[in-house]
């Protein structure tokens, strides 16, 4: 066998079986950290003051002080200027994002990393082994169905063993066209991106918020657009803003009948129209090749960026969301509860032209605007699609996760049901007119917002051919739907949920369980916290887990947020909620067999500890939750990881 055709049968395998896998293939290499810089007295306390609620234990959202060691120093300067973490560098000067950086990154290995990841040679594989059929992965998800399937079956459990690397790339390539004099933004600290594979040229979002095309056969690089050349075609006095951006998780390619087109988020700002067979700018679309997403906003709104989620093209329309800074602890910075709405566009993929928009937190005069009480819509914010979203391109339809409004855990200026947050909603993709909606959680309280694409299924039950839609949740638990209706497949039931004693809250008397056949709750992890959960391995170990939990409040799923040393919260560490918000299913989301009608549910067994406080001085957000704290026990214990969940449907419902 040929080492060009092994490289070929691995490199179509790789990128259309398998985005997660291609993805790792094309990861920027994890090198050995050099010494850090001496710590100093005055890069401590900027630390502490700016970095330590969060980064210091290791705790929930932030990586610890002990994984930023291990990263270069130009990626956290990356990541405080124009990356995941700048709306917190707020008030920090250049100097100071250096003095941290130096502080806490390990020593420059740009340079090592660059080299270390430049092409590498095939790998011969064992036995002559056939050339893959064609199959494109041509969304994040493989099509917008969301299912993640793909019918190439060359690896398989006999020949994963022979697996080789057959090349790789670094997310930020170098460009031998690269002009020197242009700056170049660090890379981000957030390369999460899932690339293409159409017609033997994977695409992807790189490490400094490009865009690049390799040849899926030996990973050469066939063309590159950076963020610096989309500075040079924008219209806006914000160069450096422009040339700026960061990393997105996705891409989105549609056949135009020609050479087709990549649309990406490039600059942090700008929906970017690049021909997919030559990395030029479609000219036709918008101005020179992108529209400013600042503009055409409601509220008056003028900042935006997306970096978390792929848009979704459905009859010719291009739609996207948004992404707003969560108010979800308390970080010592006034909290307010007038925030930007994370309304969702939908754009002409051949023109640009802004054809609608969708208000997810409804105006004066709009369906649900009721469910917002004592006029809350005019000044709540968020309640935006930060995640991907799933279509149905003969239905023209799309389907779109909602998150929380402002405040994940204290709503008490925002009274209701609040509509359409944590809701699924479907949209005519054309006209932008609400189909059907389903909420998931009312007046939500817990950051349980719908963080993944619903995955689209064809299933027949009783006898009948049902369109649905399954949605994983971080609750654990699992909502299937009439895709084309909304309408429950199986019963989901309002059911009552206990009340906190916040002071102002408004709490939702009862909460929708979705049921699974057989009427018990449809759930693939554990719901709520009880005495029952605990271990029982030995007496004393029980003994000494129940005496831990009486430390807190606690309860079923949607128990409510303590205060702290007040009413239900008195002599209490805090209240324990299960799932916790990184619990259940996050943005990774699900995967569908269709060959077994299977689905396949990641779920996070992880619990989180809560309690409110007064909000910070200057806020008028009422509480918060306070700076997040690890779940301990008699010694620092660290939340296991389920395996995988394989959720197999009843005889009465089977994919057709």
């Amino acid at each position: 066998m040929s080492q060009t055709r092994s490289v070929a049968w691995l490199s179509r395998a790789l990128s259309r079986a398998s985005a997660p896998v291609c993805a790792a293939l094309l990861a920027t290499a994890s090198l050995a950290a050099s010494a850090q810089t001496p710590a100093t007295p005055d890069a401590e306390a900027l630390f502490q003051q700016h970095c330590g609620s969060c980064h210091d234990p290791a705790i929930e959202r932030a990586p610890s002080r002990a994984v930023m060691q291990q990263m270069p120093a130009t990626q956290i300067v990356g990541a405080l200027t124009n990356g995941i973490m700048s709306p917190m560098a707020t008030g920090l000067s250049s100097a100071d994002i250096q003095t941290l950086a130096g502080h806490l990154g390990a020593a420059e290995i740009a340079d090592a990393a660059e080299d270390a990841l430049g092409s590498t040679p095939a790998v011969e594989l064992d036995g002559d082994i056939p050339p893959a059929p064609p199959a494109n992965w041509v969304a994040y998800n493989g099509d917008y169905s969301s299912q993640r399937y793909s019918p190439l079956d060359q690896i398989n459990k006999d020949t994963i063993k022979g697996l080789r690397v057959a090349w790789r790339q670094s997310l930020t390539p170098t460009d031998p066209n690269r002009d020197p004099a242009v700056r170049i933004p660090p890379p981000s600290s957030n390369n999460q991106t899932t690339p293409l594979m159409v017609d033997g040229l994977v695409y992807y979002s790189t490490g400094i918020g490009g865009v690049s095309a390799l040849n899926a056969t030996n990973g050469a690089l066939v063309w590159n657009f950076e963020p610096a050349s989309a500075s040079d075609l924008a219209t806006s006095d914000e160069a450096a803003s422009q040339s700026g951006g960061g990393a997105t998780r996705g891409l989105t390619y549609y056949d135009d009948g020609a050479d087709g087109r990549i649309m990406a988020l490039v600059g942090g700002h700008y929906l970017t129209a690049i021909n997919a067979k030559t990395g030029q700018p479609v000219t036709s679309f918008g101005e020179n090749g992108q529209v400013d997403l600042r503009k055409g906003q409601s509220r008056g709104a003028t900042e935006f960026t997306w970096r978390t989620g792929p848009t979704v093209i459905v009859r010719g329309v291009v739609i996207i969301g948004s992404v707003v800074s969560d108010i979800n602890a308390d970080r010592g910075r006034p909290q307010l509860k007038t925030a930007m709405a994370g309304d969702v566009r939908g754009i002409d993929v051949l023109t640009g032209e802004q054809l609608w928009i969708w208000h997810s937190i409804p105006q004066e005069g709009e369906f649900g605007v009721e469910t917002w009480e004592d006029g809350s819509w005019e000044y709540t914010g968020h309640t935006n699609v930060w995640g991907a979203m799933s279509a149905d391109e003969e239905l023209g339809m799309v389907y779109m996760p909602e998150t929380t409004p402002t405040n994940d855990w204290y709503g008490g200026y925002r009274p209701g049901d609040n509509l359409f947050a944590e809701s699924i909603v479907a949209l005519d993709a054309r006209t932008g007119k609400r189909v059907w909606h389903f909420q998931g959680v009312h007046h939500g309280l817990w950051d349980y917002d719908f963080p993944c694409a619903p995955i689209l299924v064809d299933i027949t039950v009783d006898g009948k051919l049902v369109k649905a839609l399954a949605q994983p949740s971080k609750q654990s638990l699992l909502y299937v739907l009439n895709r084309e209706t909304g309408e429950p497949v199986w019963p989901i039931e309002e059911r009552p949920v206990p009340a906190g004693d916040a002071p102002g809250e408004w709490y939702a008397a009862t909460q929708p369980i979705p049921l699974n056949g057989k009427g018990e709750p449809f759930a693939y992890d554990q719901l709520g916290v009880s005495v029952d959960d605990l271990i029982d391995f030995t007496p004393e170990l029980r003994a000494e887990a129940e005496a831990l939990l009486e430390q807190y409040a606690y309860g079923p799923i949607y128990f409510p947020i303590v205060m702290k040393d007040e009413g239900i919260g008195a002599g209490k560490r805090g209240s324990i909620h299960m799932p916790g918000s990184f619990g259940g299913t996050n943005w990774p989301g699900a995967s569908f067999d269709p060959e077994t009608s299977t689905l396949f549910v990641p779920s996070a067994h992880t619990p989180i500890e809560a309690r409110l406080i007064p909000a910070p001085e200057g806020s008028d957000t009422g509480y918060t939750r306070e700076k997040y704290q690890p779940l301990l026990g008699r010694a620092a214990c660290r939340c296991s990881s389920r395996p995988t969940a394989a959720l197999s449907p009843s005889t009465s419902a089977r994919a057709k």
